[in-house]
């Protein structure tokens, strides 16, 4: 059984978050054949780049969790306190805006130990909900979702570069 050490990130995780999350999206999603490449590049230099994850850590609406193995980042999650979207039935909602594990360690347990953690901080932060969206072409994660008891409940629109593409809006009770 591998050990994960599951932390809350601090502000001087800046630049380990932008390379995990550089890394985790590229490996979930660029060599999907509906991903065209300069959408995808697009999307990730916005997204994950220093000053943003910097900015994300410094919002206090915004919680990063890391999962480690040793000394290695291994995965990461985010949510974000109070954030909703139309479709979302919730009075004290919590968005799970982000959950990627490191691809050489897919299998070990760390998405899994990232969502207990979430859902135990979402506890703690006194919230009702938690929801997320999917993309409609990953199958893997609707399934992983699913087991950790959401279900579907709308879409919306995540714009990848100039590809406006559709999301799964699920959600399930904390």
């Amino acid at each position: 059984m591998t050990l994960i050490n599951i932390r809350q990130a601090a502000p001087d995780d800046a630049k380990l978050l932008t390379d995990l999350a550089y890394t985790t999206f590229w490996d979930a999603f660029a060599h999907h054949p509906k991903n065209a490449p300069d959408d995808l590049n697009h999307y990730m230099r916005q997204a994950f780049n220093v000053e943003q994850i910097a900015s994300e850590l410094d919002d206090e609406r915004s919680i990063f969790l890391i999962a480690e193995i040793g000394d290695e980042a291994a995965g990461y999650a985010k949510i974000i306190i109070g954030n909703t979207e139309a479709g979302i039935t919730s009075e004290r909602p919590i968005e799970l805006s982000r959950l990627y594990s490191h691809q050489k360690h897919l299998g070990q347990g760390v998405g899994q130990s990232l969502m207990n953690a979430c859902l135990d901080r979402a506890r703690v932060e006194g919230r009702d909900v938690m929801w997320l969206g999917v993309w409609e072409f990953n199958p893997r994660a609707q399934r992983f979702y699913e087991k950790n008891g959401f279900s579907v409940v709308g879409r919306h629109v995540f714009q990848l570069g100039e590809d406006p593409q559709t999301d799964l809006l699920m959600q399930r009770s904390v």
